[in-house]
């Protein structure tokens, strides 16, 4: 047994996870837990932090266990977790976000919607800071969510001492230290990251007048002290490592180094973007010319550049929010994981089929894909993709995140026949994975139109692990798509992150820790199966396919202006 590993630790949608790695970036063990989620309306989805940490520490104790290692053998935790809005009072205690009032959820998860009216308020107002997330301030950031907060619930907002994201929760849990993350308040706050510090032993700074502008002027009129006095790049430690409370609580050492946190799709970048792809450490320019796709419950598009591109309804730029010193271009997708679930689960035969795939140990995706196969050989068809052709599916169902960054757009299907079949829900299904691999193909093209050079995509997550889903993505893109050696770049990311305030591989609190970083991204990463994209035939299909994607947006924009014109549109509520 290795004396010197590192703990990554990815809080997720649904549970959240653990994993040990050695110095060269392989997983000795990993473990889970489940996260509990209320959803007291449709578009609303809210946590606790009570349960989040239960898990966090079952798992961590669990996967610790299973790699072999000793409590002192672990030399760094990095912390990833989903951008949900954590609301603490005076004594740490949970504050409700919930309208029931029950204090245990006192998170609103980062895909709740609640806030659609503020958000569509504050984008009105059009300030200059929103020329940093894409021209649109999006309901799953943050600032929608506090002014819904405290529009909607004066006593929770009141009664809030503490607002946090929720990596930045989990590492001021483990040390007592209420260091940000500028990861986090640079992607989801519209923290100014590049601009000179105003505040001593923090870097960038708060556009005071966006926060007057928008209606939530005391949050500076408190010095932004419920929101984050101290703001530090990744790579640095927080506190004096974990507190005892926290170290018996994860079955760790006190004193542990952990790292500045990060959001859960950014960890997966840093775990992509490092692998060596034609022999030594990729260079800034080859890191330019690479997209990390992150692909779960959403989808994130990650690119790194030396120079900011402003690239209309994805994004940033961010700087240093993900690679050191280099700026982030976000693009996503709001439902793609989901909704080729949703898309299985409400299909008249999808009971049927996740029954059967319980029974004969394999997932749904895998019957379906199997018998996409069989039906393309019995029609005589080359390609399985072909045999969507006249089955169209236009994936905004929970909005879009970008590049139209409307998240009042919804889902739309054309080509349904009056049959229910399971080749019907293996149609359906193809065609939704096509549009989800569409998507990336708008956002990668709307990047590339504004400055950026993809040429290559590096994925993960539980999509990457669906076979469909990458041909599909290599397919409708015209690139290759490269998985990593280790399947859990997520927590890989977030262990890179405990390995850089080790101090193993240099930097610590020195002015260089990005330094760190990027020497654990290069000792840690490595690319694995390379999917090139089909030419050809299939080349033209996705070509197409593509067109009518684009035009199904155009034709839903057509209908509501046909019925706004008809009737006034409904309030929001």
């Amino acid at each position: 047994m290795t004396d010197c590993v590192y703990l990554g630790v990815d809080v997720g949608t649904g549970s959240a996870r653990a994993g040990v790695f050695d110095a060269t970036g392989r997983m000795l063990a990993s473990a889970s837990r489940e996260i509990r989620m209320w959803r007291p309306e449709p578009e609303w989805a809210e946590q606790s932090t009570a349960d989040i940490w239960r898990a966090v520490c079952e798992s961590v104790r669990a996967a610790v266990g299973g790699s072999g290692a000793r409590a002192e053998e672990v030399r760094g935790i990095g912390f990833d977790a989903t951008c949900s809005l954590v609301v603490l009072d005076a004594r740490d205690g949970p504050v409700s976000v919930s309208p029931e009032g029950d204090d245990e959820r006192n998170v609103i998860v980062w895909m709740d919607h609640r806030a659609l009216g503020e958000a569509a308020r504050i984008n009105a107002i059009g300030h200059e800071v929103l020329k940093y997330v894409g021209g649109r301030v999006s309901p799953e950031m943050q600032s929608p969510k506090l002014l819904w907060l405290k529009e909607n619930l004066p006593g929770s907002w009141h009664r809030a001492a503490r607002f946090f994201d929720l990596a930045d929760f989990l590492t001021y849990r483990s040390t007592g230290d209420e260091t940000r993350s500028l990861c986090t308040t640079v992607c989801k706050w519209t923290y100014l990251g590049h601009e000179e510090a105003r505040v001593e032993g923090s870097v960038g700074r708060w556009d005071d007048s966006y926060w007057r502008a928008i209606g939530l002027g005391e949050l500076v009129d408190e010095s932004c002290a419920r929101i984050g006095r101290r703001v530090r790049p990744m790579g640095e430690p927080v506190g004096k490592g974990l507190t005892r409370e926290a170290a018996e609580a994860l079955g760790l050492a006190p004193g542990t180094p952990v790292g500045v946190g990060i959001i859960d799709a950014h960890a997966g970048g840093i775990g992509l973007l490092g692998a060596p792809l034609a022999g030594g450490a990729p260079t800034p320019d080859a890191l330019e010319r690479r997209l990390a796709l992150i692909a779960g419950t959403s989808s994130c598009h990650m690119a790194a550049s030396r120079e900011p591109h402003f690239v209309p309804g994805v994004w940033g730029p961010y700087f240093s929010a993900m690679v050191p010193g280099m700026w982030l271009t976000e693009g996503g997708q709001s439902a793609s994981g989901s909704l080729v679930d949703h898309a299985i689960a409400s299909h008249a035969r999808g009971a049927e089929l996740i029954e059967r795939a319980s029974r004969e140990g394999r997932t749904a995706q895998e019957i379906l894909n199997a018998r996409l196969d069989a039906l393309a050989g019995e029609k005589g068809l080359a390609h399985r993709a072909l045999l969507a052709r006249e089955l169209h599916v236009l994936p905004y169902h929970h909005g879009n995140r970008s590049p139209r960054a409307d998240a009042t757009l919804r889902g739309m299907a054309s080509g349904l026949r009056l049959s229910d079949t399971l080749d019907d829900l293996a149609l359906l299904y193809l065609a939704t994975v096509q549009a989800v691999a569409f998507g990336t193909r708008h956002i990668i093209d709307t990047m590339n139109a504004h400055g950026h050079r993809i040429e290559t995509i590096l994925a993960c997550g539980g999509g990457a692990r669906n076979a469909l889903l990458l041909r599909a993505h290599a397919d409708a893109t015209g690139l290759p798509v490269v998985l990593p050696r280790e399947p859990e770049a997520v927590l890989l990311g977030s262990a890179i992150l405990g390995a850089a305030v080790s101090g193993d591989f240099g930097g610590g609190a020195a002015p260089g820790a990005g330094g760190a970083i990027l020497a654990a991204m290069v000792a840690m990463c490595a690319a694995g199966e390379v999917v090139e994209p089909a030419g050809g035939d299939v080349a033209r299909f996705h070509a197409a396919k593509y067109a009518v994607f684009l035009r199904m947006y155009e034709d839903q924009v057509a209908y509501r202006g046909v019925m706004a014109r008809a009737l006034p549109a409904p309030r929001a509520h």
